[in-house]
């Protein structure tokens, strides 16, 4: 590892896990001293890790539809990059090079269970605030050049070993390239050289450059990425959720209004009647925010949602079947959150708001198993019956 100075109170960048401590120290010393503030190594953090998908079946979940999937190609004799969408052909993992080229699958947790698994010792995060576990497959000297990712990642080996490099100067200029689709940076000077070992961890807080190969042959990574939505986004879809709920017959009024001093003039007065008319997040009640952020939050970017169940049930359907030791199982897609705002509690869950009358109940479905208490309260099954038959819940035997 090559490193540049640093500030002698920054807390040290490269760590070992210990049993029982898989980021090298408690949870709560992580996130104060490295959650969106400093990179971090965590060697053997997954240690003698079983690889959860193997290269050919992220290979076949790159050619389905509905899939997010990009392979990029380096050209190293030409410095030439191509970049290619899925889905893909098996023809077209024929045509590729030997070397220099990565295979990257989106939201592959949604679409395998075991995968989903990764995700487990990452429960000391909010569970809303993971977006995705994204697997890059890379032969020798594959990867997507040197780029930023504007949100929180671990990047995981699974497979082989990956080199890794890492610019840890805030100052660093932030140019991207305008001659390939990739995002890579013009300029990129490594601070830190690591090569990482199946079952070692990096951690980069958002903002860092980075850059990573495929070293001695091929390699899987696995890359848990935080949800990090931009103020643009975030801003866009408060307006419009306001903008469906405000009346019609509400609008901008100048019933004050002095002759015009000067023509074509938005002068201070005219402005203050804007900030009356436009209902602003500063404005919001308690209520109203949590209900916005939590339909917002619990939407995927890909706007994939659970499908509406084909057969109906009712509140005693869904008692009758759990008291016959059905189990409840969460569908893949379903994102779930809980909030309370005053005596209210809600559950949200892809875009969706559930009134909840127990906090308790809203809490345990966002648990990754949830195990209900036998029989559950009325308000409980008729929560449950709203759930499943939107498609967020099924109902299953223990072997589902």
């Amino acid at each position: 590892m090559t490193a540049s100075s640093r500030p002698t109170d920054a807390p040290a960048i490269e760590v070992h896990a210990r049993p029982g401590l898989p980021l090298g120290m408690p949870a709560e010393d992580f996130l104060r001293r490295y959650w969106q503030k400093h990179p971090l190594l965590i060697r053997g953090a997954f240690p003698e890790p079983q690889l959860p998908i193997e290269p050919d079946d992220l290979g076949g979940l790159a050619c389905e539809e509905g899939v997010l999937a990009r392979i990029a190609i380096h050209d190293p004799a030409s410095g030439a990059w191509t970049l290619r969408q899925g889905p893909f052909q098996e023809s077209d993992f024929a045509e590729l090079p030997e070397d220099h080229w990565t295979l990257l699958v989106q939201d592959v947790d949604k679409w395998d269970a075991d995968v989903a698994q990764w995700l487990q010792p990452f429960a000391f995060l909010p569970s809303w605030r993971i977006d995705d576990i994204m697997i890059s497959y890379a032969e020798q000297g594959g990867g997507v050049g040197p780029h930023v990712d504007q949100y929180d990642v671990f990047l995981i080996q699974g497979l082989g070993q990956r080199a890794w490099a890492i610019d840890s100067d805030p100052d660093t200029p932030r140019h991207f390239r305008p001659d390939i689709e990739l995002k890579q940076l013009q300029v990129f000077t490594a601070s830190h050289r690591w090569v990482l070992e199946p079952g070692d961890v990096l951690y980069l807080p958002p903002g860092v450059p980075h850059d990573g190969i495929a070293e001695g042959g091929p390699c899987m990574t696995l890359s848990v990425g935080m949800r990090a939505p931009s103020q643009a986004e975030l801003t866009g879809d408060l307006a419009d959720y306001l903008a469906e709920r405000l009346n019609e017959d509400q609008r901008y009024t100048d019933p004050d209004l002095a002759p015009a001093s000067r023509p074509g003039e938005i002068d201070a007065v005219a402005l203050q009647r804007v900030r009356r008319a436009l209902p602003m997040a500063a404005a919001l009640s308690d209520a109203v925010l949590l209900d916005w952020f939590g339909r917002f939050v619990t939407r995927y970017r890909a706007a994939q949602t659970p499908a509406i169940s084909d057969e109906e049930l009712s509140p005693a359907d869904v008692a009758a079947r759990l008291a016959r030791g059905e189990v409840l199982l969460r569908h893949p897609w379903a994102r779930l959150a809980w909030g309370q705002a005053g005596a209210q509690s809600w559950l949200f869950a892809c875009g969706q708001a559930y009134p909840v009358v127990d906090p308790a109940t809203a809490a345990l479905l966002c648990g990754p198993s949830p195990e209900l208490r036998l029989p559950p309260p009325a308000p409980t099954v008729e929560l449950l019956t709203r759930l499943i038959n939107d498609g967020q819940f099924v109902l299953g035997g223990t072997d589902d």
